[in-house]
């Protein structure tokens, strides 16, 4: 394969020269420049990508991690970091983990390799030790509250929103209070988690284990949760369920077993998703679009790492 020596050695011209014409840089004379580009016609000369990205110090890539591909919440996310990469003509790279931490791994190390210029970190599976091994090949920006830790976020308070919700519910007559939630480890899971313990000692409730439901995470798993609610003799008279995919889930099985919501099972959803304004939920409003775009933002600037905690806004509709 022909390679930019070549090219100098039969174009009668330096390296150096034959990288300028290539650059499209300036101060190479018209006749030099011909001589350079017809030999490159002549030979079909294939610039090797990877090290003019390697030169520059940049591929104009950025990595994006998240755990599935087929779920809304992460599809808005990415939509709002993909909106905001066209406008600054920067390709994403994804990586789908199904929260296996060796996948993870995978992005960090193309980070580390310069393969990509940074790294967005939506549902983070690896721990702390191992973010920080690789913090110093490029900014890696992670989609929960990172303070205290050298890495940009942009991030929802989760112990905070978990801890107002269940106050709505228990202020609406709510007394015996459920929640179903995805995985059972990660952090924002541990601030929810949090949150119900402190939120039980706090209206000196016992709590009920009967009443968390974990790895929901569609539609079809609200279906397991009822099915679970049935067999209970002294079932949740609500429901806080952090997927709105899984709250329309519950809500569609509830009907079809003449479970009456309200009245018999508040359900209140997170997220506001389409489905959840189409099914009338009550739900969390997070504005995933608008974090997928900050979360773009932080991963291109070089300056020094911040974090910005989003707002969420309660939306009460007709099942609570």
């Amino acid at each position: 394969m022909t390679n930019i020596k070549d090219i100098a050695k039969m174009a009668g011209v330096s390296v150096s020269t034959v990288s300028r014409v290539l650059n499209n840089h300036p101060y190479v004379s018209e006749e030099k420049k011909e001589a350079v580009l017809r030999v490159i016609e002549g030979s079909n000369y294939q610039r090797n990508i990877n090290a003019v990205h390697l030169s520059k110090g940049a591929t104009q890539l950025i990595g994006v991690v998240i755990p599935f591909s087929n779920h809304p919440y992460f599809g808005l996310l990415i939509e709002g970091i993909a909106n905001e990469a066209v406008k600054y003509n920067k390709k994403l790279v994804l990586f789908q983990t199904n929260y296996e931490e060796n996948r993870e791994i995978e992005a960090l190390e193309m980070l580390q390799h310069k393969q990509i210029d940074a790294l967005i970190i939506c549902s983070r599976i690896c721990g702390w030790e191992m973010i920080n091994e690789y913090r110093s090949y490029g900014p890696i920006v992670l989609c929960e509250d990172s303070r205290g830790h050298n890495v940009s976020s942009t991030f929802i308070d989760h112990y905070k929103t978990f801890f107002k919700a269940l106050e709505y519910l228990h202020n609406r007559g709510h007394h015996k209070i459920g929640y179903c939630i995805g995985r059972n480890s990660g952090a924002n899971s541990e601030l929810r988690e949090k949150a119900y313990r402190d939120f039980h000692l706090k209206v000196k409730k016992h709590i009920e284990p009967k009443y968390i439901f974990i790895d929901c995470f569609n539609f079809v798993d609200g279906e397991r949760v009822v099915k679970s609610l049935m067999k209970l003799s002294d079932p949740p008279s609500a429901l806080l369920v952090t997927s709105d995919q899984v709250a329309a889930g519950i809500l569609t099985c509830c009907k079809e077993q003449n479970i009456l919501i309200p009245n018999e099972l508040a359900i209140m959803g997170f997220d506001n998703q389409p489905i959840a304004k189409m099914m009338n939920i009550t739900t969390l409003e997070i504005p995933l679009i608008e974090i997928g775009k900050k979360l773009f933002l932080q991963a291109i600037q070089q300056t020094n790492q911040f974090h910005e905690e989003i707002v969420v806004k309660l939306i009460e509709r007709g099942t609570v």
